[in-house]
């Protein structure tokens, strides 16, 4: 995805992976750093990690408390500058600046993969972790008339209610499944269902699949999980997180680039990358 829009920038770069160990985090984008990377993307659990030492935080990764996007900035008279813009021979310092590009893109890709609005909605959240307490922040920061969290830890969702009680006390926030067992949406935040034996991550004696409208799974590979095809036996209509992850890495590499990103032809290889080719 992020090479097919380099591609079509006509930019000189070229985006790799790399296991890098939790212990080692600050190390490797130290390393990325001193060899002029234009900047990195994070996975968990480093996106926390992230938090403790970059050095510049955008308004995003500070709102909602997670980086999964560094630019690499190269200090001019005039300021910091992203190192996309300064000559390639730079020999100054070299400054960290976060970003968190998830967040809005949920929201993105409800709305065009589900079209669903979530200012006045009832969700059911599987999951409160890194990926659920992001998404949690943003439905309730976008107004959702209820929210209910669902999490194997029960503590872990109770702090996250918390902090949306704090931060955004109009929302009806519980933990748990709701009573009325039905929901606009149903979304999973958990990793439950990355492998074929994992099943579904809800259980429905407690809350049945087709009381959700939508159902929204944030794993993109399998393109559909148990959980998703379940949904879509019980006449749900569904979505996984290949929209998330397309505009979560548009926005990525905009922040990289000051381009604007080409979408389509990101798209195209995202879904054939998970999808297969097309005729």
């Amino acid at each position: 995805m992020q090479n097919a829009g380099i591609a079509a920038l006509g930019l000189d770069w070229r985006y790799l992976a790399a296991d890098v160990e939790a212990a080692r985090l600050r190390e490797a984008v130290d390393g990325a750093a001193a060899m002029k990377f234009i900047g990195v993307n994070l996975t968990v659990p480093h996106k926390l990690l992230a938090m403790e030492f970059v050095e510049e935080l955008d308004e995003t990764a500070r709102v909602w408390g997670a980086v999964n996007t560094i630019r690499f900035e190269g200090r001019l008279d005039e300021g910091w500058t992203p190192l996309a813009r300064l000559p390639i021979d730079y020999e100054g310092p070299v400054r960290t600046h976060g970003f968190n590009t998830d967040a809005d893109a949920i929201i993105r890709s409800l709305n065009e993969d589900l079209g669903i609005d979530p200012r006045g909605a009832r969700v059911v959240l599987l999951g409160a972790g890194g990926a659920g307490r992001v998404a949690a922040l943003r439905l309730a920061a976008e107004g959702v008339g209820e929210l209910f969290l669902v999490n194997r830890t029960v503590e872990k969702a109770e702090s996250v209610r918390a902090e949306i009680g704090e931060r955004y006390p109009a929302v009806n926030c519980h933990v748990g499944y709701p009573k009325e067992r039905h929901a606009d949406l149903l979304l999973n935040a958990t990793s439950f269902g990355l492998r074929p034996e994992d099943g579904s991550p809800l259980d429905e004696d407690a809350f049945p699949i087709d009381g959700a409208s939508r159902v929204y799974d944030m794993i993109y590979r399998p393109a559909e999980t148990p959980f998703l095809k379940r949904a879509r036996e019980a006449g749900v209509r569904t979505a996984n997180g290949l929209g998330m992850l397309l505009y979560q890495g548009v926005k990525a590499l905009e922040i990289w680039s000051g381009r604007p990103a080409p979408v389509e032809t990101m798209r195209a290889a995202l879904q054939a990358n998970v999808y297969g080719p097309t005729d």
